[in-house]
């Protein structure tokens, strides 16, 4: 199980990694990035369940709250950049734009941690 739930960690740092990073040095949102932001949502929800069922007691921790507040904001991104690609609004292109590199950064937090965690 902690095998399976690292690599669905991994892939959604990929995928969403690509999708963020290549919004940004494109210049603007499109449909495949939205696709791109939903797998990895989707990779990042199946990881973090994943993880939690290897938990035999709930600690709160700076990992687990910031873990959830990463899926959250993730799932707030995906959301959000599909309501602006379908008003197709250039200023609210603009402004999601401005805030990508924001979330990835800090779903890295817990990204980060959980390695750190790990290898301890």
């Amino acid at each position: 199980m902690l095998l399976s739930a690292i690599i669905l960690i991994s892939l959604a740092f990929v995928f969403y990694s690509i999708g963020v990073w290549s919004e940004k040095i494109q210049g603007q949102l499109l449909i495949w990035h939205l696709v791109v932001f939903w797998i990895g949502f989707t990779f990042d929800t199946a990881g973090t369940i994943a993880m939690s069922r290897l938990e035999v007691q709930f600690q709160f921790s700076l990992h687990v709250v910031t873990g959830f507040l990463a899926v959250l904001i993730m799932l707030f991104h995906a959301i959000w950049a599909t309501i602006v690609l379908i008003k197709n609004d250039e200023a609210a292109r603009t402004n999601f734009r401005k805030l990508s590199v924001h979330v990835w950064v800090i779903w890295l937090i817990p990204y980060v941690s959980g390695i750190i965690i790990g290898t301890k």
